[in-house]
């Protein structure tokens, strides 16, 4: 990564920014077009500025004029319309990388770039006179948006035409710094200025923008009405959001500056979703010592939006899905946690900016910490730390399959001192991160990268937290928002407006003036340098000398995200006489200290224990050994970037199970205690869930915990299944427990664990690997006699949980799939057959009485897939791509296309493949796109090392086309290239790989055609792919894939291809091995085998549903089958992998890259078993000789029960 100083080489811009005007007049929702002018004041830095560079992107420019008096002419152009068009042919995400960041570059505001390069006239040299405002008016519309602004239009019917236009409505919703997309503007974070914004809509609409209402004007016609806002506070451009609609309006009875917005009906949700809003407001302005920057705040709630929540200036767009009614529980922790995230963005990301793309870490982390900050106050300190524990575990998972996040990349760190023993290996620790896209533009990194920087960014303010204190760095937030509240105020002439922008070198002399600590070094360690830590650690302890041992390690500092850490680490003992804080220096690899106990060993002793709370409480210590340490804990306080991996014995994870009192320890027992499956543990569990005093979340871990203890003890667990007794004892009804008690969620920890303990109970199998019986009918009781008419709130999601229980509950069928018949219902296992019915009976249910965002419909959906999955169903996709079409409620389209997503994976062929990416292209619904990219990145239908018969040349071309051409949705764009690296990696893709081979094949052909008969010649006849039989006797279809190129003569012959060919089916010798049938194909003369024919066997098997596998649906009809066989992959090193090839005869066609000894006994077993039975039938190769392969890449691959003459 070539890191850059943080001053942009290219000259600043020649001119400031003072003013501008946005007007829109004409936005047709019929033609989904917008005309507008905008007007923007700038002032010149000197005379001699004759280009100006603005930014705009899919807008028509019709004019512009300087001064109202000098036209100017302009140039547009857009890089991203075509990035590769240099190198069309690479198809290398490397090539591409580059491609893509100069393309962003070359429009790149911060640098003094745009799309719209404006040409001052010689008649206009006058009118640029230094420090004097020159006014830039230009003219231009947009219609068909492609991103950026977003029309509603719900799909109509007859009936309802007028209700669905009512509900027409259309919003911007720019992606970063995409705000180019809707008016020409400098689309900077680091160019604020004052605004006024006006914009025409019909008489029934609003419109909605940032700054503050002026006032409305009906047109002349009195069909319009004229919106004025103005934005007295400099602000940027990216900042500035609209959004039109028939909008219901709700003044916030607590503060009448803050206004709520949202779609007809749906007043009585929103009343109920925001009526806690104002105590965020109160929060922030009490916990900064400083009033809301601006002057009032607005709430729009939309359709379709592709994020939960986007915050702008004195406005935040937020999604309808957020809404919800008094008898929600689950969502109101989501909403209200969004909504304070977006209040607490107006004062940092809104009222003070980034000074550079690169310090856009900063207004996100600090927003994020003072959400959390909120988020403990509201939901208690032990949400918190659990939130900020997953936080941190899904940061630690990304950098380690993606690589480190560099929060600052825009100049590197400080080089680590040399040592005069090994300069080099000092030099070599500073590691280069280098990620399959461009980390240095916010328009090039992967929204996942982007995601997972604002939840780095907030550990990272929450780590100087604890370096500084909460005190003092609230101080210092205090202090940058004191100063751009006083710049604010003023006018441009003062050239104080620099100070609305933050960057981390002005953060650091922000904390140095307020503590007098330099943070430079902790800024180079963790922000401008990408990884984490990981540290294993062992302990044992000594009995002479009363001291535990302790082994650190950091053995994973090659691995992909992980980096060496040097510095304190806090380790916690709890001892038998209290808990003890030692701070080890970490500096090497390898660090082992020994630390004294302050306590001896008493186990028959009994006194109470002191905790770290202060609280003493009583143990049982009869599993001690010697050691008075009851637990150790690294790092409690999370205040490193780090993994943990501790190895203590189970008891001592009991101890702190049952008595440490923080949930993350908590949650690190219970993930531990998983491996230890002893009735202690049973207990220790089992008492965790029945504990009111735990937090609701352990509980409902430490359910899911036990059922896979329970599922490894049980040969020895005795009494009835786990968790059963103790649901009945809490839920159940006093007289017949089996009954359950008439619903109330009013104790929400108990509502949350009544979800948990099914979905935890489905898990359990018995010794046959089953589901017990007791489970299934404690299930379906459950459904039985499910009961709310009592209850305050809904049983949406209890029963959505049900549903996944039952999903739960299912295992493969063995005997259906072995032997290939068809599955009716008759071939439904008992079980099954309920769980169907019951999931059949509530879709049904669903469409008539829909529950609060379908959410039952969501878990069915997923219960059928699992049905198909395990052979319980047939494996069709009709039912998703129906409930995936648009116009279906969002959540359920995602399910859908989630159930898709797995079918393409294990059985789908190339046109489900097609028809998801064709959702992805052209689907009208972004928030529908982004969401089918993130499951399709998540579980890709195949990979690099996969082989499969998915991956085609066409699928290739049609990705390549898209992420090339994508140029106005950046969101889009980026998702499709994280998609291209999930499936083909950053280097040239495999199915382009051969044709880099083809010299290896022209010289093979030479070597041959020396001899007598000419290989080049039978594959002319018979080997070019696109070459049907001509020959017409009774034919059989066969749908083939190969997964190689080469070249014979003048003809490439590409396998990769996927098409039917029709194979013959004449009267012919069989020479029987039950249903094996020989294969004759003419080898050359000089092949190894003498003999004229050689000779194969065709064998056909049904497997198990994976990628490398075969599908049969009927085997004793001439029926359609796919294969998706290995190929024998040829590199361009010639000979030596040729005799490794003819030492592999045997696995010809069946090798899965890794020759295993024991595999292909297995195989040889199970191939000989299968000759039992004529109904099953397996391509089998027996003899294989290398270029003869070659030439019959057909006939081994067209998997026909006939044989093929080749003449």
């Amino acid at each position: 990564m070539d890191t850059q100083p943080e001053v942009p080489e290219a000259p600043l811009r020649p001119f400031k920014l003072a003013h501008q005007v946005v007007s829109l007049t004409g936005i047709s929702f019929e033609r989904r077009s917008i005309i507008g002018m905008v007007e923007l004041t700038i002032v010149p830095n000197n005379e001699s500025l004759r280009l100006i560079r603005l930014n705009a992107k899919q807008l028509r420019i019709y004019s512009v004029v300087l001064n109202d008096v000098c036209q100017a002419e302009f140039v547009y152009f857009d890089p991203f319309q075509d990035i590769c068009h240099k190198e069309p042919k690479s198809r290398s995400l490397v090539v591409y990388s580059k491609h893509h960041l100069t393309a962003a570059q070359i429009t790149d505001p911060d640098v003094n770039n745009g799309e719209l390069l404006i040409q001052v006239p010689p008649e206009g040299y006058s009118l640029i006179q230094e420090g004097r405002g020159l006014r830039i008016r230009i003219e231009f519309s947009a219609e068909n948006p492609k991103s950026g602004m977003h029309f509603v239009m719900p799909p109509t019917s007859s009936e309802d035409d007028t209700a669905q236009l009512n509900c027409a409505h259309m919003y911007t919703n720019c992606y970063e710094n995409s705000t180019r997309l809707w008016f020409p503007c400098v689309d900077s974070f680091a160019d604020p200025c004052t605004w006024r914004l006006e914009f025409t809509v019909d008489k029934n609409l609003t419109a909605v923008s940032s700054g503050e209402l002026v006032e409305v004007i009906m047109t002349p016609d009195l069909r319009k009405k004229t919106f004025h806002y103005t934005v007295s506070t400099p602000v940027c451009a990216p900042n500035i959001a609209l959004a039109v609609g028939p909008f219901e309006i709700y003044v916030d009875p607590h503060m009448h500056e803050v206004t709520h917005f949202c779609l007809p009906g749906m007043l009585p949700l929103l009343k109920n979703t925001v009526r806690y809003l104002h105590e965020a407001f109160e929060f922030f302005e009490e916990t900064l010592s400083t009033r809301y920057p601006f002057s009032c705040y607005k709430q729009v709630f939309v359709d379709e939006l592709d994020t939960d929540i986007s915050a702008y200036a004195t406005m935040t767009i937020a999604s309808v899905n957020l809404l919800h009614s008094i008898a929600i529980i689950d969502q109101t922790y989501v909403s209200r946690t969004f909504m304070s995230r977006a209040v607490a963005e107006q004062f940092f990301g809104c009222f003070i900016t980034s000074h550079h793309w690169s310090d856009t870490w900063l207004a996100k982390g600090i927003a994020e910490y003072l959400c959390g900050l909120y988020s403990r106050k509201c939901f208690g300190n032990n949400e918190y730390r659990e939130w900020v524990q997953t936080e941190l575990a899904r940061v630690v998972k990304y950098e380690e399959q993606y690589g480190g996040i560099i929060l600052d990349c825009s100049q590197p760190p400080a080089p680590l001192p040399v040592s005069s023993t090994n300069p080099a290996a000092a030099a070599s620790k500073q590691q280069e991160i280098v990620h399959y896209f461009p980390i240095k533009s916010l328009h090039t990194v992967s929204p996942k990268y982007v995601e997972a920087m604002r939840r780095k960014a907030h550990l990272v303010i929450r780590m100087l937290e604890h370096r500084i204190g909460q005190e003092l760095l609230i101080q210092v937030f205090n202090k940058q928002l004191v100063l751009a509240t006083n710049a604010a105020d003023m006018k441009i002439g003062a050239g104080l407006w620099s100070q609305l922008l933050i960057s981390t070198n002005i953060f650091i002399k922000a904390i140095f003036t307020v503590t007098g600590k330099d943070m430079s070094v902790f800024m180079d360690q963790w922000v401008r340098t990408g990884g984490h830590a990981k540290f294993s650690l062992t302990s044992v302890f000594n009995r002479k000398r009363n001291t535990i041992e302790l082994e650190i390690r950091q053995d994973f500092v090659n691995q992909r995200g992980v980096r060496k850490y040097n510095g304190p680490l806090l380790v916690q003992l709890q001892e038998l006489d209290g808990t003890f804080k030692h701070t080890l220096q970490i500096e090497n690899t390898l660090v082992k200290a020994d630390i004294t106990c302050h306590s001896k060993s008493r186990r028959n002793k009994k006194k109470k224990i002191p905790l770290c709370t202060g609280e003493e409480v009583d143990m049982d210590l009869s599993a001690m050994g010697d050691s008075p340490v009851l637990w150790i804990r690294l790092d409690p306080e999370m205040i490193l970037l780090r993994d943990l991996i501790i190895e203590q014995p189970d008891f001592q994870w009991q101890y702190q199970l049952r008595h440490e009192r923080d949930v993350t320890a908590q949650f690190q027992a219970i993930q531990a205690l998983q491996k230890y499956p002893t009735n202690a543990t049973r207990l220790a569990l089992t008492d965790t869930i029945e504990s009111e005093s735990c937090f609701y979340k352990v509980r409902c871990q430490a359910a899911h915990s036990l059922t896979k203890v329970a599922n490894q003890m049980v040969a020895s667990w005795s009494g009835p299944p786990a968790m059963l007794n103790i649901f009945r004892k809490f839920f159940g009804s006093f007289s017949a427990p089996h009954i359950i008690k008439l619903n109330n969620f009013s104790n929400f920890q108990l509502y949350y664990l009544q979800k948990a303990i099914p979905v935890a109970m489905a898990g359990l199998r018995t010794s046959h690997g089953i589901c017990p019986p007791e489970v299934m009918r404690f299930l379906f009781d459950l459904f039985k006699y499910n009961e709310n008419s009592r209850n305050h709130y809904t049983d949406a999601y209890y029963r959505a949980a049900l549903v996944e229980a039952l999903g739960e509950t299912l295992t493969p069928v063995v005997s259906v799939a072995m032997h290939g018949t068809q599955i009716t219902t008759d071939s439904l296992s008992t079980d099954a057959k309920l769980v169907l019915d019951e999931v059949t009976r509530l879709l049904n249910m669903e469409k008539h009485l829909p529950s609060y965002k379908y959410m039952v419909s969501v878990s069915c959906l997923k219960v059928i897939r699992k049905l198909q999955k395990f052979g319980h169903l047939p494996s069709l996709p009709h039912i998703y791509r129906s409930y995936a079409e648009y116009g279906i409620f969002l959540d359920l389209r995602i399910a859908a296309m989630e159930c898709l997503v797995d079918f393409v994976k294990v059985d789908g062929r190339s046109e489900d493949l097609e028809h998801l990416i064709t959702l992805l292209e052209t689907d009208p619904d972004p928030a529908a796109r982004h969401g089918l990219a993130q499951l399709l990145i998540d579980n890709p239908p195949f990979t690099r090392e996969s082989r499969s018969r998915l991956d085609r040349p066409n699928l290739l071309d049609r990705l390549w086309l898209s992420i090339n051409t994508l140029s106005c949705d950046t969101k889009l764009r980026c998702d499709i290239v994280d998609l291209y690296y999930a499936l083909y990696g950053s280097k040239r893709p495999n199915c382009l790989q051969a044709n880099e081979n083809q010299n290896f094949y022209n010289d093979l052909m030479k070597d041959t055609s020396n001899s007598g008969s000419s290989f080049k010649k039978q594959s002319d006849v018979k080997t070019t792919e696109n070459e049907p039989t001509e020959r017409k006797p009774a034919m059989v279809t066969i749908k083939r894939t190969a997964t190689e190129a080469f070249e014979v003569g003048d003809e490439i012959i590409k396998l990769e291809r996927s098409e039917e060919i029709t194979v013959l089916d004449e009267p012919i010798e069989v020479q029987a091995y039950d249903s094996e049938t020989k294969l004759n194909i003419l080898p050359d003369d000089d092949g190894p085998s003498d003999a004229n024919q050689l000779t194969k066997r065709v064998k056909t098997e049904l497997y198990a549903e994976d990628e490398n596998s075969l599908t049969v649906l009927d085997v004793g009809e001439s029926t359609r089958y796919d294969d998706s066989y290995d190929e024998a992959k040829f590199k361009a090193d010639g000979s030596v992998k040729k005799k490794k090839k003819k030492d592999k005869k045997k696995h010809k066609h069946k090798h899965k890259h890794k020759h295993n000894k024991e595999k292909d006994k297995d195989r040889e077993r199970k191939e000989k078993g299968d000759r039992r039975d004529p109904q099953i039938s397996r391509l089998q190769t027996r003899e294989a000789a290398t270029p003869e392969t070659l030439s019959s890449a057909d006939s081994s691959n067209s998997n026909s029960n006939t044989p093929i003459h080749v003449n």
